[in-house]
Formats: C-alpha cells, sequence, structure tokens
C-alpha cells in the first residue's frame, strides 16, 4: 500500500530556498574564476558543510567547532545570495572575492573532516592517581617512639607456705620420767618446775625439751 505525497508548505520553500541559494552559488564561484563543473562543485560543497555543522549539532549541542562550522558555511551561503542581488559587480570582482572562492575547497574539506571524524562525547577526565595511605596525627600519636615505654608491672608470686614446725616425738618413757622429775619439784618447792630447768636437767635438745614441757604444761 502505497502513501499518497501531500504538498508540504516547509518542504516547498526549502526546495526553492536550496536552489536559490545553489544557483547564487554557482554565478559567485564562476564570477570569481571558476567555470565549467568547478563553479557546480562550490554550492555542493556549502551545502554538505552546512549539513554535517548541523547532524553534529544534533548529536553533541554544546559543540563549539560544529557552531563555528555552520556559521561559516551560514555566512558562505548568505553571502552568495546578498552578492549576487546586485550589490556586486560580478563583471569586475575583487581580489578578495577571488581569493576566498579559491581557498574555500580546502577550508570546506577542513571543517568536514573535524566534523565527521570528532568523538561524539565527551572525554572522560583521567581517572585521579590512587593516594598513597599516609598515617593520620591519630596514628603517629599512637605509634611514637619518642616516648618511654612503661614498665613492666612485676609478676605477684604467690607467697610460701610456711609449714609449721613439727615437735619431735617423745617416747613415753622420756616422758614419764620427765613427769617424774617435775612432780617431785613441784612437791618440794609447791611450784610447777621451769621449763630451762627440766631440759638443763635432762639435758635433751631444745626441741626435745620444748615438746615435754608442752606435754606437760610447764611455763
Amino acid at each position: 500500500m502505497t502513501r499518497s505525497l501531500r504538498p508540504d508548505a516547509v518542504l516547498i520553500q526549502a526546495v526553492i530556498a536550496g536552489a536559490l541559494s545553489f544557483a547564487h552559488l554557482h554565478d559567485l564561484a564562476e564570477a570569481a574564476g571558476q567555470s565549467g563543473w568547478k563553479a557546480w562543485a562550490y554550492p555542493i560543497s556549502v551545502d554538505l558543510l552546512l549539513v554535517a555543522a548541523w547532524r553534529r549539532l544534533r548529536t553533541v549541542r554544546r559543540d563549539r567547532s560544529a557552531w563555528t562550522w555552520f556559521t561559516i558555511a551560514l555566512f558562505a551561503s548568505l553571502g552568495a545570495n546578498i552578492a549576487t542581488a546586485g550589490l556586486l559587480d560580478l563583471a569586475n570582482v575583487p581580489d578578495w572575492l577571488r581569493i576566498l572562492v579559491a581557498g574555500w575547497p580546502a577550508l570546506a574539506f577542513l571543517g568536514g573532516t573535524l566534523l565527521v571524524h570528532s568523538p561524539t562525547q565527551p572525554a572522560e577526565p583521567a581517572a585521579p592517581a590512587q593516594a598513597v595511605d599516609e598515617p593520620s596525627a591519630l596514628d603517629v600519636d599512637m605509634h611514637r617512639t619518642d616516648e618511654p615505654a612503661p614498665e613492666p608491672v612485676p609478676e605477684l608470686t604467690a607467697a610460701p607456705e610456711v609449714t609449721p614446725v613439727q615437735k619431735p616425738a617423745v617416747p613415753v618413757a622420756l616422758l614419764d620420767h620427765a613427769r617424774k622429775i617435775a612432780d617431785a619439784h613441784r612437791a618440794s618447792t609447791g611450784s610447777p618446775m621451769p621449763a630451762d630447768a627440766l631440759s638443763a636437767r635432762l639435758q635433751l635438745p631444745a626441741p626435745m625439751a620444748d615438746a615435754i614441757a608442752s606435754q606437760l604444761q610447764l611455763t
């Protein structure tokens, strides 16, 4: 099923503007010394640069180079339209205009190349170099070596256990003999016999004498 073509005012205006601009650029190039097929190539070059800049602006609206080349192509087209409207004597074109027309192909080629081969995405900023971890002031204070190290706390040792001195065992016969001597001293003097006196009487070592006095309850 084919779609019917309907006339569009904007499309008609675009065709008219393109045809007139194309003709004016051709006339200007031919008046500047570009004859034959060269005069017809100039309008195509200007329109192609204009379209390339417009496509670039639709992709990256903040691209300054696209706006620059779009403005250059637009002034080339508008300049040709104004120059051929009777303001310029096409039979006697000034030298500076001949120079501009002669240098236009190289300028248009440079602009088209930059627009087509420029990246569409802005270059990502380089990743910052990984910072070397530096010790903070708190870490430095915690690891300072100029302060004296704390003295080690001496370990508490358990106190030695005091083992009670075991008194020597007193033989029964020796204890009976000592009791008899102590009883005889009590009977004759009326007072208990001192322990040192009993020890001297029996001529025993001090531990043994103390054990006997303890059992006999002598002072």
